[in-house]
């Protein structure tokens, strides 16, 4: 694949890329560039974190990066999820890693690595240090969206140092690429600021859409960044997600009530939904109607599924019901794994029981 096609697979990915310029150097100069994503292993996952994570991985490795999967068990642990219990914290991230095999994830050629292999390392909080150390407290704590929270929520002191150990992670995973969610920047951007002050290099940043919640926008945020943060899916409101183990009657239930204004396209989750999931899926939605509301269609793209809606020759509850059913196809393959497959059923259980702590 010639360095063109590559980019253009990579853009697909990235709703952001700091810079596409140096990208397109890095994919030009370096045979298997290395890219990232770090995950808090914490709870259930939803498809946001299990399906859309497969789609965009399996396109960076497509395009010929070598990829890393990096399961952030001490920072969860710093930032107190599951009550701060490392061991259910690990014990999630054992069931993550069946999601993705289960969800269509090309894990054969990727890469797990585990926070707490890195952390025994001398050089890992080397690295950690003298990120601390070239970076003032007011913008460590900026950082603090980075694990879902606000800078008035920054309470403890592990959670002043988890920014540093991410921006550390960066560097001890030698990644050219941070291809993580749009609610990363700011610890990815620290990164590009410190890396070259430190000797290092400055990572090329490629940030991947945040699929919305299915509730309605409530936010007066005016910043894309913020608000795309604001109204991110989130486990914590489980209405608000599909999760990877729901049930049929769970999806129609959920989709069914989520807030789909009719001929309204933007921040509209069931078209989300339909451009992130379905269409990458499948190549087509089939929308079921009786005759005398226009009969059945296919649609071929969210180009013209965004035209058919929004000129109101669809209406919500025909495209909620087909969506509905394509999201069950996506899941039904996870969801059997883990009715099946002992050891799924049993990590499942296992995370099921656990507190989920913000």
């Amino acid at each position: 694949m010639d360095t063109e096609s590559r980019l253009e697979l990579i853009k697909q990915v990235g709703e952001e890329i700091v810079t596409e310029a140096e990208l397109k150097e890095l994919l030009q100069t370096k045979t298997k560039p290395v890219a990232y994503d770090g995950f808090e292993p914490s709870g259930q996952v939803h498809i946001a974190q299990g399906i859309l994570r497969a789609i965009n991985v399996n396109k960076m490795l497509k395009a010929g990066i070598h990829f890393k999967m990096f399961a952030a068990d001490w920072h969860a642990w710093a930032n107190n999820k599951l009550e701060g219990n490392l061991e259910k914290i690990q014990t999630c991230g054992d069931y993550l890693v069946e999601v993705w095999k289960a969800a269509g994830m090309d894990v054969e050629n990727l890469e797990f690595v585990r926070s707490s292999d890195m952390v025994a390392g001398q050089e890992y909080w080397k690295t950690v240090i003298n990120i601390a150390r070239a970076a003032s407290l007011k913008r460590i704590v900026r950082c603090g969206q980075i694990m879902g929270r606000k800078e008035d929520e920054m309470l403890s002191a592990s959670q002043i140092i988890y920014p540093c150990m991410q921006a550390a992670d960066i560097f001890t995973l030698k990644a050219d690429i941070t291809q993580l969610g749009m609610d990363q920047r700011k610890v990815n951007m620290l990164a590009r600021e410190v890396g070259p002050k430190l000797g290092l290099w400055k990572p090329v940043v490629v940030s991947h859409h945040m699929l919305m919640g299915l509730g309605e926008p409530k936010t007066s945020i005016d910043d894309p960044t913020e608000r795309a943060i604001a109204l991110k899916m989130s486990k914590s409101v489980p209405d608000s997600a599909i999760f990877m183990t729901d049930t049929e009657a769970d999806i129609k239930r959920k989709i069914g009530k989520a807030y789909c204004p009719a001929k309204i396209t933007k921040e509209n989750p069931v078209m989300e939904y339909a451009k992130h999931i379905i269409f990458e899926k499948f190549k087509e939605l089939e929308i079921k109607r009786p005759e005398k509301f226009g009969g059945d269609v296919k649609i071929e793209s969210y180009e013209n599924l965004a035209k058919v809606y929004s000129s109101g020759e669809l209406h919500p509850a025909d495209l909620k019901s087909a969506v509905a059913g394509k999201i069950n196809e996506v899941v039904s393959p996870v969801r059997n794994h883990f009715e099946k497959n002992a050891k799924a059923k049993k990590l499942l259980e296992q995370v099921k029981s656990y507190k989920v702590t913000r």
